[in-house]
């Protein structure tokens, strides 16, 4: 999309210039579905890619899609215990979590991994929501604490403070210590460790962002091609495949995390003030709403903490900004997490009809991640009733089906139960969305994680 200097400069006008939320995301002027930059599609096959990660060994690419926001000062943690909902309680420096934020009401603004670097020097990386809202709370604290983004090549492409790639798989520990220069020091899950390869120094945090047992590994920018090249020449011997954007879209699918909620910020007078500091030029403003599921409220389409699987990280023995109201979401949980196994016969029928069918034909199910909008919304439905909804969707090549984060009435939340989706986006004003007629896809409940996850155990 083109934008003029006449039009709207926040995300705040632009939500009365639409006339609301709703129809803001809904708009023909927002962006599709999320594209990762820096990177092609396909190295090799994005389904063989896919299958690395859980049979093999995988390089995923994070130097070019993650934010950075990196927070220097004296009070980073008291700042962060004011906004965050998780513990913090220990977290010595070289050790790393998951920040997840909160709107005053209750509803998830995002998650990111925070890494304490040193005493003075944390960085938050993940998608822009968290950092955003970190950094606009950070403006107007009275604690020490400064902050500096680092954008993603979304944005710009820019040579950047950190490259950063993860190793997966069963042979991801072999290949790791191959290239090491010296004996891989102890790091317990999430903790971060000091490496060399190939002669430079870098670090490398215990992770399993595909579910599987890994590394992040990460350094100076300038130093990451000698690296890449110690880990490709020694990954020949283990298979290594390089993961294109294709195939790492889909790692969410069987790892069980949600990667793009709707960001609970686009309602209540409370969070005028960050929209009107949330730039035009900002994800959150830009980004796309689209899916089957239809409502004139922006809050039907919220999730939050508790309900996506975050109930055990929080800190209930002090308070953050959410805690009453995540304290009574609680106690009232309604809702719970799922997958969702889609039907084969149902989407190979959609696809049939959408690629040979005449007339009106159902919206295509393209593979491997059929999203056309930057957030989805599908109604799931029982007897004819909605019951929920299902977000982020991905054919897995190694479940062999497409599967869905599903966020449904909790008494249907048993695997096994047999539900519908609501397959398509009834009136789309956005133009990659054709017209297209709705149609109905039988879905399982099945568990979150969908593969049962080794890297905190070490077992298969």
């Amino acid at each position: 999309m083109t934008l003029t200097m006449t039009e709207a400069q926040t995300l705040e006008q632009r939500i009365q210039g639409a006339g609301g939320p709703v129809s803001l995301l809904r708009g023909p002027h927002q962006l599709g579905p999320y594209v990762f930059p820096g990177i092609p599609n396909e190295f090799t096959s994005w389904r063989d890619e896919v299958c690395a990660w859980k049979d093999g060994v995988a390089l995923l690419e994070q130097s070019y899609h993650m934010s950075e926001l990196h927070l220097r000062g004296t009070e980073i943690i008291p700042f962060l215990l004011t906004i965050a909902v998780n513990k913090f309680d220990p977290f010595p420096v070289r050790r790393a979590k998951q920040l997840v934020v909160a709107s005053p009401d209750g509803y998830l603004i995002g998650d990111a991994i925070l890494f304490h670097e040193d005493t003075d020097f944390l960085r938050l990386v993940g998608a822009p929501m968290a950092l955003d809202w970190v950094q606009y709370n950070a403006e107007s604290t009275s604690f020490d604490v400064a902050t500096t983004l680092d954008h993603n090549w979304s944005v710009m492409e820019h040579p950047r403070d950190v490259f950063r790639f993860q190793i997966q798989g069963v042979h991801a520990l072999d290949l790791v210590t191959d290239a090491l220069d010296g004996p891989l020091p102890e790091a317990g899950f999430f903790g971060i460790a000091d490496i060399s390869i190939a002669g430079k120094p870098i670090r490398a945090l215990r992770h399993g962002m595909a579910g599987t047992p890994g590394f992040e590994i990460y350094g100076p920018w300038a130093d990451q091609q000698p690296v890449r090249e110690r880990l490709d020449e020694l990954g020949a011997k283990y298979g290594l495949r390089k993961v294109g954007a294709f195939a790492y879209s889909t790692t969410a699918q069987e790892s069980g995390w949600m990667p793009l909620p709707l960001p609970a910020i686009y309602h209540g007078e409370q969070l005028k003030p960050y929209r009107e500091w949330t730039s035009t030029f900002s994800l959150e403003s830009l980004g796309s709403l689209g899916g089957s599921l239809v409502s004139d409220q922006i809050e039907d389409y919220y999730v939050d903490p508790i309900e996506v699987g975050y109930k055990n990280i929080i800190d209930w023995d002090r308070d953050f900004l959410g805690r009453d109201a995540l304290a009574e979401r609680a106690e009232n949980q309604r809702r719970k997490k799922v997958t969702l196994v889609w039907d084969d016969a149902d989407v190979t029928a959609v696809n049939e009809s959408a690629l040979f069918g005449t007339g009106t034909s159902p919206q295509y199910i393209a593979l491997p991640s059929p999203m056309y909008s930057t957030w989805a919304a599908d109604a799931v439905l029982s007897g004819g009733e909605t019951v929920g909804f299902s977000q982020y969707m991905s054919y897995s090549a190694n479940a062999r089906h497409i599967l869905s984060h599903g966020i449904i009435d909790a008494s249907l939340a048993e695997p096994g139960t047999e539900l519908t989706l609501l397959w398509g986006e009834p009136n789309s004003r956005r133009d990659n969305v054709g017209s297209h007629e709705l149609r109905e896809i039988r879905v399982t409940v099945a568990p979150t994680p969908y593969f049962a996850k080794v890297i905190k155990t070490g077992t298969q």
